[in-house]
């Protein structure tokens, strides 16, 4: 399941405003420090994706990735959108710095 809050869709729709709306593909971000995250990009819906349809605008995500990460919440407060799931951290570090991470 992806839930996109109301002000989440009202930025999207800010967005698409004047534009041809396209679909928003939620995906696995490279693990990085803090481990997997998930992100969006504009992309064009596959066979192997649930498509979820918010205000118009299709959200996208592939199913094997949805059912290891649901639920996906997505949510817009201050300046950037936030996207909260159930994937399960790994590993982690006690910091990172020019690219590397130590344990």
């Amino acid at each position: 399941m992806i839930n996109v809050t109301k002000p989440a869709r009202e930025q999207v729709r800010m967005y698409f405003e004047g534009k041809e709306i396209a679909p928003i593909r939620i995906f696995l971000n490279s693990a990085g420090c803090a481990g997997p995250s998930l992100a969006m990009a504009l992309d064009e819906k596959k066979e192997t994706d649930a498509v979820f349809t918010f205000d118009d605008v299709e959200y996208i995500m592939d199913k094997d990735l949805l059912e290891k990460a649901s639920p996906v919440d997505i949510d817009f407060a201050g300046t950037g959108f936030r996207l909260e799931s159930g994937l399960k951290p790994t590993g982690g570090c006690t910091g990172c710095s020019g690219g590397t991470c130590t344990s």
